[in-house]
């Protein structure tokens, strides 16, 4: 088994579990279901293939700058303007990273980041307006989620950076089946709740998803950019600044 690591960062990105209606919420990471579907696009599948050589794939994330939660709306009229539809509320991430992890066999694993570097359909994060800033895979790792989302290195901007301590502490969202077995690494600092984002078929005529067990923890990482790093200055502390 290895795990292929993901990017998500642009300045907008949505990823909602419970959406309805008048209101389009978004989570404060990424959902399995929005990753799978971004998986599925790059393979080239459309929405009423089955998913059956996605299902089994251990999913992560790991929030490395959450952004901030903005919202807009959208009005919408018919093309000859006999009728008005309700307004619309509409949630997004600004200015977000995530790194993802995906697991599971080699083989399957090495055709995503393959199909990852050479999309066949475009890519983006969460809603079709919302483009990935960069490249999105990563590259693959040995081993499972949970090490790789420890490992990897930390992904926030520069400016993100600045504004932080010496040590930061990452929220991290896992599948349950990823926690390790031997206690180590934080999972003792780990609670698991039922998530429905757990993609079964993307068909427009049959939507579904299921429950999905999620852990969610915290790995802490040396931030040498931080505000409290030996000889930093800050020109307004004595007036009050931040």
């Amino acid at each position: 088994m290895s795990t292929l690591l993901l990017r998500l960062a642009g300045p907008m990105q949505s990823w909602g579990s419970g959406s309805r209606f008048t209101v389009r919420g978004t989570d404060d990471a990424p959902t399995k279901s929005g990753v799978v579907g971004l998986l599925a696009a790059a393979r080239g599948m459309r929405r009423t293939d089955p998913l059956e050589s996605l299902l089994d794939l251990t999913f992560g994330v790991r929030a490395d700058q959450p952004g901030t939660v903005e919202r807009d709306f959208q009005t919408a009229r018919a093309a000859d303007g006999s009728r008005s539809y309700p307004l619309t509320h509409r949630y997004y991430l600004a200015d977000a990273v995530f790194v993802a992890a995906v697991e599971g066999d080699d083989d399957l694993i090495a055709g995503l980041d393959e199909a990852l570097r050479r999309p066949a359909f475009p890519l983006y994060l969460g809603r079709r307006a919302f483009p990935p800033d960069g490249p999105v895979t990563m590259g693959t790792r040995a081993g499972g989620v949970w090490r790789a989302l420890h490992d990897e290195e930390w992904q926030a901007a520069r400016w993100y950076r600045r504004r932080q301590g010496s040590t930061v502490d990452l929220d991290l969202k896992v599948d349950a089946v990823a926690l390790p077995t031997d206690g180590r690494d934080g999972t003792a600092r780990s609670r698991t709740t039922s998530v429905p984002d757990e993609p079964v078929s993307f068909d427009p005529r049959r939507r579904e998803w299921r429950l999905r067990a999620v852990s969610s923890a915290t790995v802490r990482v040396e931030n040498p950019d931080g505000r409290s790093r030996p000889g930093w200055h800050d020109p307004m502390a004595l007036v009050g600044g931040a």
